[in-house]
């Protein structure tokens, strides 16, 4: 599984790598095209100067191979597909790659084959002229669109899940509306110019000069060339369509036989897990952690056949100690039947759809800080209702800017303090936003007590916790009320911690875990042990008297 794992990996990065190598390709070429909306003299020495990386000998290797190899990548990928069923999006984007060469081949075989085999000098206005007065120039405009939308699709599809990504969307899809619009545009202005001059005559045989048009003969066989690759990508097309009808065949032969109580029968490939065969068979069936063994959610009762399923490994009999299970279920996500199953799915989906994808939970890797003001209910006792609000809200005023400017958001607001959460790409810049808000904190605090000094009223104290460690974020409550809460052990520690801060006396207690993701050596920090009410075992902790001090405390560890 492992092997496999990999090499699925290293072809998904090899297919991101070759196509943003072919999408770059792209986009300059088609800058260069609707530089003729511009200047003819701009469009011929855009052409000079990208040629001279594109027709080097390694520009040559590099864009010849990423055209081969993400081509057969992606005939690879849906040969080895179980099946054709796909969503509109990766359907539209496939339909796309599988059209661009049919089109690819003849501009190939035009410019870059002709000027390396006939010395045609296939500068801009010689591909205009070539096709300005056929259906051509329609066709090539088909694959100008059709290469962009499939590469701009991809390009989404693989930076969709970054989050600085989402604030870039509305821009890029600008970029991605001007540069195909300004190609048509460059095309129209020169095509128009250059095939007047083409066609009027006086000028035919000074560009055909310059052109080193190729004779008839060379058409000719330039044609039976485009003949020849087109059929064998249609061969190409023909093989992978019959190593996919050929897989599925065998695995059709090795399928093994599924009967759910209260659903339908199916039959799947031997060594899928039988949450993947609920999933392929179109069998709807829970699983909140995605398939990965962190939840039971997907345990299923093996009413018939568990007698040939090998016993549960440790991680799944940890699972199922906890749920109390009996010996005859099982976590779906976990076994991988060979022999027929008859299974009754503990947790059935109701077919509502109300929930988004965002109720079932993701798991993470992220920083919590937790924040409290000391001695609230003794400063405001006394005070009216609205007084109370008007020095909280002034307080969150105050110290909220330094968690948001630090990447991280308020989960809730509990009375005098509040839980915030820190969701970036990694654990290391998890935490380090973490520590970030924590300094920037303390000098807020800092200035919001001055400012109530200079009130008369007596300054805020408070207390924060940080810890790093794994958090659910998920829906919570009722489909149609239920906000995004975090859930972990983690949350209740950095409670823990906050907790400590007013014992210790300090401002601030962050656990080890939060110092070395941020990059920090605890060995070289005065960190303390403590056995914190809830947490099993002891933890490593730094204390900070003065949070607006952390940086120069850590500043000390690096020194």
């Amino acid at each position: 599984m492992a092997s496999a794992l990999w090499q699925g990996n290293w072809i998904t990065r090899t297919r991101i790598t070759t196509g943003l190598v072919l999408l770059i390709f792209a986009f300059f070429h088609f800058l260069n095209i609707g530089l003729g909306l511009i200047s003819p003299e701009w469009m011929d020495e855009f052409q000079d100067a990208r040629q001279v990386i594109t027709r080097s000998l390694i520009g040559s290797l590099i864009l010849g191979t990423s055209l081969i190899l993400h081509a057969g990548l992606a005939l690879w990928n849906l040969a080895r597909r179980r099946t054709l069923r796909m969503r509109w999006g990766e359907a539209l984007q496939t339909v796309l790659g599988l059209l661009i060469p049919l089109q690819l081949i003849a501009h190939i075989v035009f410019t870059r084959y002709s000027h390396e085999v006939y010395g045609t000098n296939d500068e801009m206005p010689y591909q205009i002229i070539l096709m300005w007065a056929s259906p051509e120039i329609w066709q090539q405009s088909l694959l100008l669109l059709a290469v962009w939308i499939h590469g701009c699709m991809g390009l989404h599809y693989w930076l969709r899940l970054t989050r600085w990504w989402r604030p870039l969307i509305p821009w890029m899809a600008g970029v991605a509306v001007f540069i195909p619009a300004f190609a048509f545009a460059g095309l129209l202005t020169e095509g128009r110019r250059i095939y007047d001059l083409f066609v009027e005559g006086t000028e035919r045989a000074a560009l055909m000069a310059d052109f080193n048009w190729p004779s008839q003969q060379a058409f000719a066989q330039m044609f039976e060339t485009e003949t020849l690759w087109l059929s064998i990508f249609f061969a190409l097309l023909g093989v992978t369509a019959a190593a996919y009808l050929l897989r599925k065949l065998l695995r059709r032969r090795r399928a093994v036989t599924i009967r759910y109580a209260f659903g339908p029968e199916i039959r799947a490939e031997r060594g899928m897990t039988l949450l993947e065969m609920s999933r392929a068979g179109g069998v709807q069936h829970t699983s909140l952690c995605g398939g990965k063994g962190r939840c039971t959610t997907c345990r299923v009762v093996v009413d018939e056949g568990g007698e040939h399923l090998p016993p549960p490994e440790p991680p799944e009999a940890r699972s199922l100690e906890r749920v109390k299970a009996p010996a005859n279920m099982r976590l779906a996500c976990q076994i991988r039947p060979q022999t027929p199953l008859t299974v009754t799915r503990l947790f059935r989906p109701d077919g509502r759809k109300g929930r988004a994808h965002a109720s079932q939970g993701s798991e993470q890797q992220l920083a919590v800080l937790f924040l409290d003001m000391r001695g609230f209910t003794a400063r405001t006792a006394g005070q009216l209702p609205y007084d109370v609000v008007f020095l909280l809200n002034r307080f969150f005023d105050a110290i909220v800017p330094a968690i948001t400017n630090a990447g991280g958001t308020v989960d809730k607001y509990l009375g005098d303090g509040l839980l915030a959460l820190f969701e970036e790409r990694s654990p290391a810049r998890s935490a380090r936003a973490a520590l970030e808000a924590a300094a920037a904190i303390g000098t807020a605090l800092q200035d919001f007590n001055a400012q109530l000094a200079a009130d008369g009223e007596p300054e805020v104290r408070i207390g924060i916790g940080i810890h790093l460690g794994e958090l659910v974020l998920g829906e919570i409550g009722s489909a149609a009320h239920a906000p995004r809460t975090i859930i972990g052990g983690s949350v209740n520690t950095a409670s823990r911690l906050e907790a400590k801060t007013k014992e210790l006396g300090v401002e601030l207690l962050i656990s080890a875990r939060v110092l070395e993701a941020a990059g920090y050596d605890s060995d070289h920090l005065p960190l303390e042990t403590f056995q914190l009410r809830g947490v099993s075992r002891p933890l490593d902790a730094l204390p900070v008297e003065h949070a607006a001090a952390l940086p120069r405390t850590l500043a000390g560890e690096q020194r």
